[in-house]
């Protein structure tokens, strides 16, 4: 073959590519002698799909606890396909309105994947075997998602996410470490009597605390909310999707595990604890918690009524 024979397009993207390659002082030809004898990718490779299902570990013998572990790590996937569209919304210096739009979008539609999948923990598993395995699993908890966490932080500024009885004493100037110990979720797995930490959360500090005042200080002056009040306050369209994310996340998605947990651990006249200590019965209901990301997007009445009546 000459090389007047070679599809133009073809000769085009060689040139392309040895230019690019002598720039980092490589030789093409080796490259195309790589590809040569490189195999064909597959699926099962690229996706890791044989290791993606050796991933489950289950701790008993109870067939459904394998349901319980895949939920779990397909809810983790979810989450970080919402940090993904975060991260890109918020440090990506080419969004304008309509791709900042599209990312809440995305996000809005991985969280209605989320509670609507939520029926798989409602109606998946055998109660008698949750109730048995469970005790096998202390004392860790779906409460040690780092990643909603950093969902969480993303969102909206650090003082939003402190619980209800010393929010409005923060603010946004407020220094991190000081909102960072009256975070909400610490009192979910405090005891109210003593005021001590349970295990389940000093391990979660311990493994992520630092990486979340990181974060908090990374975004500082950048979440998504303050992206809203610096550029996007007047447009409609993104009030719209900040307001429904803002319910997904802190009404719909904790009231569909409240509905998990009222199944599997409401045992009458005895409610048994969840795995990591934490008081579910307080921490999950959204009237409890009144975390709201985007407070000036809410009339008076809606947050009245929040966790209740809000569509």
């Amino acid at each position: 073959m000459d090389a007047s024979s070679i599809d133009p397009k073809v000769k085009d993207q060689l040139e392309k590519l040895e230019a690019k390659y002598a720039v980092m002082g490589q030789d093409l030809s080796s490259y195309l002698d790589g590809l040569l004898y490189a195999d064909y990718l597959t699926y099962w490779d690229y996706i890791h799909l044989d290791t993606l299902l050796s991933l489950q570990s289950p701790r008993t013998d109870f067939p459904d606890e394998q349901i319980f572990i895949i939920y779990h790590q397909i809810t983790e996937l979810y989450f970080r396909l919402i940090l993904l569209e975060q991260q890109q919304a918020i440090h990506d210096d080419h969004v304008d309105a309509d791709v900042f739009l599209k990312r809440l979008n995305r996000m809005n539609r991985y969280f209605d994947h989320l509670i609507n999948s939520f029926d798989v923990m409602i109606d998946g598993m055998d109660q008698s075997q949750f109730l048995a395995f469970r005790m096998s699993l202390l004392p860790s908890s779906g409460f040690q998602s780092g990643q909603y966490r950093k969902i969480e932080i993303n969102a909206t500024d650090f003082y939003c996410l402190a619980n209800t009885k010393i929010r409005s004493e923060l603010s946004h100037e407020t220094p991190l470490k000081e909102v960072y110990e009256h975070l909400y979720w610490k009192r979910g797995a405090t005891e109210l009597k003593s005021g001590k930490k349970t295990l389940t959360l000093r391990q979660f500090e311990k493994k992520y605390g630092t990486e979340f005042l990181n974060l908090a200080e990374s975004v500082r002056d950048k979440n998504l909310y303050r992206i809203y009040l610096d550029n996007y306050s007047s447009n409609l369209e993104i009030s719209k999707a900040l307001k429904q994310f803002d319910h997904r996340a802190n009404v719909l998605w904790p009231l569909a595990h409240f509905k998990s947990a009222a199944k599997y651990l409401q045992r009458d006249p005895d409610v048994i604890k969840a795995t990591g200590g934490t008081n579910w019965q307080q921490y999950l209901p959204p009237r409890k918690q009144m975390i709201v990301f985007y407070p000036e997007l809410w009339s008076e009445d809606e947050l009245e009524n929040w966790g209740t009546t809000i569509k």
